[in-house]
């Protein structure tokens, strides 16, 4: 069990002080993969290393002399970017109940290039998806919403030029909530409902929906499914299904509030993790844990480049370009020796 103060920072205080340079944050991943001892990965060695020992960029086996880069196998393998800024930026996305903008952590840590603040986010976010993994279960209520700018045409389930986003959400009591799992799908028949509820559902759970016709055959033979008739109901629709109309309203207020709205349909998934662990995480009592959490999840992640991240999307994508021409590289947030410029007369 993660504890405040020892595992994790419990304040931006505490969080400046653990990590002064670029070493700090170095031996804090060391800890979070290999705890206090690592095994060399070397075929036919084994040797253990003492992770607390292991200073410098990369680590050497004492007995085979092998050599390996402490930041490989980890989102931040090869990266140009301070590991100082890197920790900085995964603090500002955790801390904050609404996460953070690009633009925002550009400003904050005075970054030349939007792209690098853009895609410092993007890994975090890559590594986000490993943590909705495990299926709810229960009673799970599922619905879907659209995402996008407001469109002229039909409303509800045959609106033009939105992204079609899937919810289930557990229920804990009467009006009480537990984990969501959001996806992106390509349409609402049967088979793109019967896989999301597939991937995200344990079989045997009841699943709560409204009449949609395709639900009825993809639940059929894996879960007990009970429908609600919005439109002969004299409830509400969000008082039938109280969980899932929540978890919209506060999905698209979060697009608008943090993303202003801007958010491209081919880096949706992405965002749709970050909401989804921040929701998941929404009961802890300390903002460190959700720190905790996403550095332990970088650290296993596996290395992920701008390139890769920029595939995902879909032709005509709005990935931010690099810059024209030279830029200089970001400057570690490591703590110098004070120079009190204060003290400076006008001649230094």
């Amino acid at each position: 069990m993660a504890i405040a103060g020892r595992h994790y920072p419990r304040s931006e205080r505490e969080f400046r002080a653990w990590f002064q340079t670029d070493g700090d944050c170095l031996d804090y991943l060391d800890w979070l993969r290999w705890g206090d001892e690592l095994v060399c990965s070397r075929s036919g060695c084994g040797t253990k290393v003492p992770t607390r020992k292991v200073t410098g960029r990369v680590r050497r086996c004492p007995v085979c002399t092998s050599t390996i880069s402490r930041t490989a196998g980890t989102i931040f393998e090869g990266t140009r970017v301070p590991l100082t800024l890197w920790f900085q930026a995964g603090w500002e996305l955790s801390i904050n109940k609404g996460g953070v903008s690009a633009a925002t952590i550009k400003r904050r840590l005075e970054l030349s290039s939007y792209q690098t603040a853009w895609t410092m986010l993007h890994k975090y976010r890559r590594a986000m998806a490993l943590a909705g993994r495990e299926k709810l279960s229960g009673i799970v209520e599922v619905d879907e919403t659209a995402i996008g700018g407001k469109k002229s045409g039909k409303p509800g389930r045959g609106a033009a030029g939105k992204t079609r986003v899937a919810i289930a959400v557990e229920r804990k009591d009467p009006k009480g909530f537990g984990r969501v799992r959001l996806q992106v799908i390509p349409d609402y028949s049967t088979k793109s409902l019967a896989a999301f509820l597939k991937e995200t559902v344990e079989e045997g759970s009841t699943v709560v929906t409204d009449d949609w016709k395709s639900y009825p055959p993809a639940t059929r033979g894996r879960y007990t499914h009970i429908a609600h008739n919005q439109s002969a109901s004299i409830p509400k629709p969000h008082e039938l299904l109280p969980g899932v109309h929540r978890v919209a309203s506060l999905l698209k207020r979060w697009i608008l509030g943090t993303l202003q709205g801007s958010v491209s349909p081919e880096y949706l998934p992405s965002y749709l993790d970050e909401f989804t662990l921040r929701f998941n995480r929404r009961g802890s009592e300390a903002r460190g844990m959700l720190f905790f959490r996403l550095m332990g999840l970088a650290a296993n992640a596996g290395p992920v480049t701008y390139k890769e991240l920029i595939k995902a999307g879909y032709k005509g994508n709005r990935s931010p370009e690099p810059p024209a021409g030279k830029h200089r590289g970001p400057v570690s947030l490591a703590v110098p020796e004070p120079s009190r410029p204060w003290r400076m007369s006008a001649t230094e």
